[in-house]
This record gives C-alpha cells, structure tokens and sequence, in this order.
C-alpha cells in the first residue's frame, strides 16, 4: 500500500529540497583562487569583490541572494480519498434513489469518489514535485554560469581557478 502524504509533508520535503539545493550552491561556488602575479590579500580580496559583482551583471544570479526568495510552490493538494468518497456518495446516493436503492448507489459513488479524489491529490502532488525540480535544476544552471563567469574574471586578473 503506498504511504499517504499530507500537503503539509509535501510542502516541508520540498522546503527542505529548497534549503539543501542553496547550501549545495554556496559550497559549489567556493573557488580555490591562487594570486599568480604576487597580489596582496587587499588585491586579491578586492579582485574577488569586483569579479563577483562582474559575475552577477553577466548572468543576471547572484548566490548570495539566491536563498533570500523561497522556491516556487503550486498550491497545496486539495483533493483527497476522503473528499473523493463524500462527494462520490451524494452524487451515488441521488443515482442510486433513482433506481431505487440510495444506500446502494452511495456506497458505489464512495469507492469511485474514493478512487478518482486520490488519484487527483497524487497529480497534484506529483505537478508540485516537477515545479520543485525544475527550480532546482535552474538554480544549478544559474550557478554554474555564475561560476563560469566569476573564473573568466578572476583568470583574466591573473589567478590560478580552480
């Protein structure tokens, strides 16, 4: 049988998923930089400023402010099994009083109410998975760039990046 997941755990995973993916960026962007060319630590601290704010003007992302707004979220799933089977049970017990067993009709628009409120919760939940991931995935590509650019700069500054 598989597990049920309340909107409130999906929303938590996928705050969690959000906090790891912004950690995963700032330890993906420490570079090791080397000064080729004797630069002072006061050079090489304000290298590294200017080519960040460089870096940032070329691709539109900084990661320090990456955390700052919360991932993308689609709203909390709104159907259920439970809401499903009420539902389906009015609607069966109306069919079924038409044909002369309301009792009947509402215990068969349960089971299918039951059936089609789960199946549209796990569509819901699975549209807010995908809207997660494809944030994830551009963050990764927004710094990656980022990282691109800010090695061009420092390279060209005379550092050894890697």
């Amino acid at each position: 049988m598989a597990a049920h997941r309340s909107p409130r755990m999906v929303v938590i995973a996928a705050t969690l998923a959000s906090c790891l993916l912004v950690a995963a960026g700032a330890w993906a962007q420490q570079l090791f930089i080397y000064p080729q060319r004797g630069q002072t630590p006061e050079q090489q601290q304000r290298d590294r400023f200017e080519c960040h704010q460089w870096a940032v003007q070329q691709t539109g992302f900084d990661p320090t402010m990456a955390g700052m707004t919360p991932p993308p979220q689609g709203p909390a799933p709104t159907s259920s099994a439970l809401s499903g089977a009420v539902g389906g049970a009015a609607i069966g017990a109306v069919g079924g009083a038409i044909g002369g067993n309301a009792g009947r009709g509402a215990a068969i628009g349960a089971g299918a109410g039951a059936v089609f409120g789960g199946l549209r919760r796990n569509a819901q939940v699975r549209e807010n998975e995908a809207m997660q991931a494809s944030h994830n995935q551009q963050m990764s590509q927004q710094m990656a760039a980022f990282n691109r650019a800010q090695t061009t700069c420092l390279t060209g500054r005379g550092y050894t990046v890697s």
